[in-house]
């Protein structure tokens, strides 16, 4: 989804044009699920990981030509609305918050009747093809403090994309919607006393 475009002030100048993962996630089975969480529980997303190359505005992309040892192409005239590590960050706490129905705590403290769920996430791959596909690897870490139970799952995502940088975008989207769902789930587990299982992602054909 493209949030806005910014026309340039010298008609010589390509526009910039800005998107953003937080595009809300959808689960019927995860919201009647949520139904039965603790009344209320915080969620408080910490920092996400991500290899240092991506950890800037502009989206850095693959040809579909191009291999592993190829140079990567940083666009300046796409980009996130913030940098990308930074997007991640506020498309799983909305996401999560909307799934489960949690508050979000953004790293603050917490009162003793509160149930805080830590959610520590990594992104150690990103490969985003143009034309071709994006590639992921997630993994996350849920921590209940006030118990100490926790889980720790990952998942390796593989979106074909529609064509152009658009296309890449939201090969994107549906891969950080489908992590969404899944820690959403581990959260509701744990919540209701239930051991979390953690989801086997296959790859997209």
């Amino acid at each position: 989804m493209m949030v806005a475009s910014l026309a340039a002030g010298c008609a010589s100048v390509p526009e910039t044009r800005f998107y953003t993962l937080s595009i809300g996630s959808e689960s019927s089975e995860i919201k009647a699920l949520s139904r039965d969480l603790s009344t209320p529980i915080f969620i408080d997303i910490l920092p996400v990981n991500v290899p240092e190359r991506l950890a800037r505005p502009q989206l850095v992309v693959r040809s579909r030509d191009s291999g592993p040892e190829t140079p990567l192409f940083i666009l300046e005239q796409d980009r996130w609305s913030s940098p990308f590590n930074y997007e991640l960050r506020d498309a799983f706490a909305s996401g999560i918050a909307n799934l489960t129905g949690a508050v979000n705590r953004a790293g603050r403290g917490r009162t003793p009747d509160q149930i805080v769920y830590r959610i520590a996430i990594e992104l150690s791959q990103l490969d985003a093809i143009i034309d071709d596909s994006v590639k992921a690897r997630f993994s996350w870490t849920i921590t209940r403090p006030v118990d100490a139970r926790s889980v720790a799952c990952y998942a390796v995502i593989t979106e074909p994309v529609a064509a152009g940088v658009e296309g890449v975008v939201e090969g994107v989207q549906r891969a950080v919607a489908g992590v969404v769902t899944d820690i959403s789930k581990n959260v509701i587990e744990l919540d209701m006393g239930r051991v979390p299982t953690c989801a086997v992602r296959k790859e997209a054909p």
